[in-house]
C-alpha cells in the first residue's frame, strides 16, 4: 500500500451528519448534506487556499442525497421525496413527491451513466428491512428498485457502466450488481467485499478510472481502496470515527473529499480532502 496522504480541513461548519459529497465541474464546486439539519451545501473552488465561496441553503426538511441536475440546478433526495432546488434563489419544489410513511426519510444517492437518480431510504430507528432502493428516471416516474433495505448507503458504479456497488449498512458489506445502462435494470445481486473490521460499517462509497471502489468506514475512522477484486489498496486513516463518504474532485479529478459526522460527544463532522494519488471518474447529472 502506498504512503498516506497529507489530510487538509476544509473551513467549513462541521456537521451533524454531513454526508453524499459530490463534484459538479461546471460550478468547479463540490456540493455535500447535512441530513438532519436539512442544509444542503456548496464550496466553491475547495482546492485552491483559502478555500472558496461556502454557500448553504435550507431546504426545510432532511435531506439525504443531492446531485447536480444537467439542466441546471440540484435535486434532492428529502423525506418528502425528490425535490429541486434553484441555487440562484433557494428555492426548492417537487419533482416526484414520495410517501415514504412515518418514521422513515430518504438517505444516500447518485446518478448512473444515462442520468437516472437512484436514492435509498431507512428508518429514522434504522429498523432491520424498512428501507427501498427507489429510482428517479428522467420523465419524473419513480420506481421501487430494491426492498428490505434497512440502512440505504453508497451507490457507484464501475468505468464501463456495466457493475453497481451498493451498501447496505448493516449488512457490513459491499454488494455488487450486474448493471443494464439502457434500461436502467439490476440483475445478479452479489457480495463483492465483507468488512470485518471491528464496529465499523461501510458507508458511502466512489468509484475511480481504474475501477478502484473507494468505501468510508462509519465507526472505523478511514476510506479504503479496494481493487476490483475486492483487495485493499490503500487506507486513509481520519481523525474522527464516523466517516461518511467520499468524492473525487478539483483540477483532473485527483482531489478526494470526504464528509464525516458528529460523534455522540460532539466532535467530528469536519470535511476533510486528500490527494491520495488515483483519479475519479466524473459525477454523473440527473438528466430530467
Amino acid at each position: 500500500m502506498t504512503a498516506p496522504p497529507v489530510l487538509r480541513t476544509l473551513p467549513v461548519q462541521p456537521a451533524a451528519l454531513g454526508e453524499g459529497p459530490v463534484w459538479d465541474a461546471r460550478a468547479d464546486a463540490l456540493y455535500w448534506v447535512d441530513i438532519p439539519a436539512g442544509l444542503v451545501h456548496r464550496l466553491t473552488r475547495p482546492g485552491l487556499d483559502p478555500a472558496g465561496q461556502h454557500t448553504v441553503w435550507d431546504v426545510g426538511e432532511e435531506v439525504g442525497a443531492v446531485v447536480p441536475r444537467a439542466s441546471g440546478g440540484l435535486v434532492l433526495a428529502a423525506r418528502s421525496g425528490f425535490r429541486w432546488l434553484d441555487p440562484d434563489t433557494g428555492s426548492v419544489t417537487p419533482i416526484a413527491p414520495l410517501d415514504l410513511g412515518a418514521g422513515i426519510r430518504m438517505n444516500d444517492g447518485a446518478c448512473d451513466p444515462a442520468g437516472r437518480f437512484f436514492a435509498g431510504s431507512m428508518a429514522d430507528d434504522e429498523a432491520e428491512g424498512a428501507g427501498t432502493l427507489y429510482r428517479l428516471d428522467p420523465d419524473h416516474s419513480v420506481r421501487a428498485v430494491l426492498a428490505g433495505v434497512s440502512v440505504s448507503n453508497g451507490i457507484g458504479w464501475s468505468p464501463d457502466g456495466t457493475l453497481m456497488y451498493y451498501v447496505d449498512s448493516p449488512s457490513r458489506q459491499i454488494d455488487v450488481l450486474d448493471f443494464d445502462v439502457a434500461t436502467g435494470e439490476l440483475t445478479g445481486r452479489r457480495p463483492f467485499i465483507g468488512i470485518d473490521l471491528g464496529a465499523a460499517v461501510p458507508d458511502g462509497l466512489t468509484v475511480d478510472a481504474d475501477g478502484c471502489v473507494w468505501v468510508a468506514l462509519w465507526a472505523g475512522g478511514a476510506v479504503l481502496r479496494l481493487g476490483p477484486d475486492g483487495e485493499l489498496l490503500q487506507d486513509i486513516e481520519l481523525p474522527v470515527p464516523r466517516v461518511t463518504s467520499c468524492v473525487f474532485g478539483g483540477a483532473e479529478l485527483r482531489t478526494l473529499f470526504i464528509t464525516t459526522a458528529a460523534s455522540d460527544d460532539g466532535s467530528g463532522g469536519e470535511l476533510f480532502s486528500c490527494q491520495p494519488g488515483a483519479v475519479g471518474l466524473p459525477t454523473l447529472a440527473y438528466l430530467g
